[in-house]
């Protein structure tokens, strides 16, 4: 028996904004979960890939969605094996101090969508696809947990030959 290749995984976006710079000893808590938690994601079952600044661990040094705003990209398997290591491990404890560390968010922080497997997404795809949940709310091309999609309902939507999708 043959085990098949998914056609596609799950990226995902989240952005946040730093309450304070991340040299300031109030956000050096956050700091030091850093490795731990992304060493944890690096080894979770379903992790694919995540953008680390060149010659470091993390992205946190990477600005693209502003002064202060740190991104976290990344690539899955799948919706539950993301799920299960935002809620299921180590990394809860960063999401339940969220608030010590980041503003709340008025708009959409989080965005989820399907990319043929192998793919890595840019950061300007991603926030192009964070940038269309806020104007239009969750579609096949850019959505949430909450009001999530199949990788099935987004592939009509095709892909062109450099992997952008076409529609919407």
């Amino acid at each position: 028996m043959t085990t098949s290749v998914p056609a596609f995984h799950l990226a995902q976006l989240n952005v946040a904004t730093l309450r304070h710079p991340l040299d300031d000893p109030r956000i050096a808590p956050f700091v030091e979960m850093l490795d731990p938690v992304n060493t944890a994601a690096d080894g979770a079952s379903g992790f694919v890939w995540r953008l680390t600044e060149e010659g470091e661990g993390d992205a946190t040094g990477l600005r693209p969605a502003g002064e202060g705003v740190i991104v976290n990209l990344s690539v899955w398997e799948n919706q539950e094996a993301l799920w299960d290591f935002a809620y299921r491990s180590g990394h809860l404890e960063a999401m339940r101090r969220r608030r010590d560390w980041f503003h709340r968010n008025v708009e959409a922080h989080l965005v989820l969508w399907w990319v043929p497997a192998g793919h890595r997404p840019t950061v300007g795809e991603a926030l192009e696809r964070l940038a269309e949940l806020r104007e239009h709310g969750p579609s096949p091309r850019a959505f949430t947990f909450a009001s999530s999609y199949t990788s099935a309902e987004a592939a009509p939507l095709g892909f062109t030959s450099d992997h952008r999708s076409v529609g919407l």
